[in-house]
C-alpha cells in the first residue's frame, strides 16, 4: 500500500465532473477518482477547515466516531472494478477493529475531518493513476537500464555471495 494526500478536487474538463485528485508523497503519481458534486463539497469544505453551523453526514460520522470512543485508523482504497473504486474505513475502538465498505469520496470526507491517512493499493496505483512527473519517470528508467546494463554476475556475487553456505 503506498499512502496518498488528497492534492485537491478538479474539474473534468469536457464532462465537467467533479474529480479528486490523490498524490504519492513524491508527487510522482496522481490518483483521480471521478466524484459527485455533493462529496467534491464535502473534500472541499474539509481542505478548507469549514465549519457548518449545523453536523453534515461526514461531521456526524465523526461526532459517532468520537462519542463511541472509535477512531478512524486509516482508510483503504483497495480495488478498482469496472471503473468504480472501492474503499473500507478501517475502525478501531479498544482492542476491536473493523473494516466498513464506503464510497472513495466518503472515505477521504471523513479522513480528512480526522487527520487520518489514506492508503492505496499498489494495483490500483499501477491501474488508475496518471504520471505527475514524466520527466522524472523517464530519467529513474534510463538509469535503471544503465545500471542493469553495466551490470556483471561478478558483481552480484561480491555483494551476495554465490549461494553456498
Amino acid at each position: 500500500m503506498i499512502e496518498m494526500k488528497v492534492a485537491g478536487i478538479a474539474l473534468d474538463a469536457i464532462t465537467r465532473s467533479p474529480i479528486v485528485l490523490l498524490k504519492d508523497a513524491s508527487d510522482r503519481r496522481a490518483l483521480p477518482i471521478y466524484i459527485g458534486q455533493e462529496q467534491a463539497r464535502a473534500i472541499m469544505g474539509a481542505l478548507e477547515n469549514q465549519k457548518p453551523p449545523r453536523p453534515l453526514t461526514h461531521d456526524l460520522i465523526v461526532n459517532i466516531l468520537e462519542a463511541w470512543n472509535m477512531t478512524l485508523e486509516k482508510v483503504v482504497i483497495h480495488s478498482l472494478q469496472k471503473d468504480t473504486f472501492y474503499a473500507a474505513l478501517i475502525l478501531q475502538q479498544g482492542e476491536v477493529k473493523k473494516e466498513i465498505d464506503a464510497r472513495p469520496s466518503d472515505a477521504i470526507a471523513v479522513a480528512l475531518r480526522t487527520n487520518t491517512p489514506i492508503w492505496v493499493m499498489e494495483e490500483v496505483i499501477a491501474d488508475a493513476s496518471i504520471p505527475v512527473d514524466r520527466d522524472a519517470d523517464e530519467a529513474e528508467q534510463q538509469a535503471f537500464k544503465e545500471f542493469i546494463s553495466n551490470l556483471r554476475p561478478e558483481d552480484l556475487i561480491k555483494r551476495f555471495g554465490n549461494g553456498d553456505s
